[in-house]
């Protein structure tokens, strides 16, 4: 008995599509966004896939350092 390409296809497509999602999910995947206020004051949120490791950090720039602190206000 043979399998057909077509479910071959599918099942490679399904067993790609299974690694992709379990890798994110524990192998600390994220995403970051960074915004700027009017007071100079630079906003970086670190956020994780599944949204269970949230930071964000509050940064100063002073010519060409830039000074972080971890916001205790993270959503």
């Amino acid at each position: 008995m043979s399998i057909s390409p077509m479910v071959r296809k599918i099942a490679y497509s399904a067993v790609l599509f299974t690694a992709v999602l379990a890798s994110g999910a524990f192998s600390g995947c994220a995403y970051s966004g960074i915004a700027a206020t009017p007071d100079g004051t630079v906003v970086v949120a670190r956020n994780s896939l599944l949204g269970a490791n949230r930071k964000i950090y509050l940064c100063k720039v002073s010519g060409e350092q830039l000074k972080c602190v971890d916001s205790q206000n993270a959503p």
